[in-house]
């Protein structure tokens, strides 16, 4: 007979879920998915130096990139622009199948998705990147 004392404690698995994601999800109508905690969703007029999306569906999204930098998978659909802050940051957006990568120009506006599309589709967020 093994008693529990002798198993040990268990592990913690991390599996870089988005915290909180099922309520802002239905608040705000954004999902988050994963990332290393490093880019989060912050309110824009918490302060200077975030990162600003603009959709159609959300209007306008911040985010608050920490450390040397970081990554964030998401979906926010209808974005048409990003504004970057200090950091060097890239998105990747999709439509239907097909996947597109931007670079964020630094604390200034990039055109991205419909904005930036001769077809003006309707592309979706899928994640953010971003380095020092």
């Amino acid at each position: 007979m093994k008693l529990i004392a002798d198993q040990g404690p268990g592990y913690a698995v991390e599996d870089f879920g988005y915290p909180n994601a099922d309520k802002i999800l239905a608040e705000q109508h954004i999902t988050l998915k994963r990332g290393d905690g490093h880019i989060l969703l912050a309110d824009c007029a918490s302060g200077t130096d975030l990162m600003e999306v603009w959709s159609r569906q959300s209007e306008r999204i911040c985010f608050r990139v920490t450390g040397a930098g970081g990554y964030l998978t998401l979906e926010i659909p209808a974005v048409y622009a990003v504004k970057g802050n200090d950091y060097k940051a890239a998105v990747d957006m999709s439509v239907g199948s097909e996947r597109k990568s931007f670079d964020v120009n630094k604390n200034a506006w990039t055109s991205v998705g419909e904005s930036a599309d001769e077809q003006g589709r309707d592309f979706m967020l899928v994640e953010i990147r971003a380095t020092k």
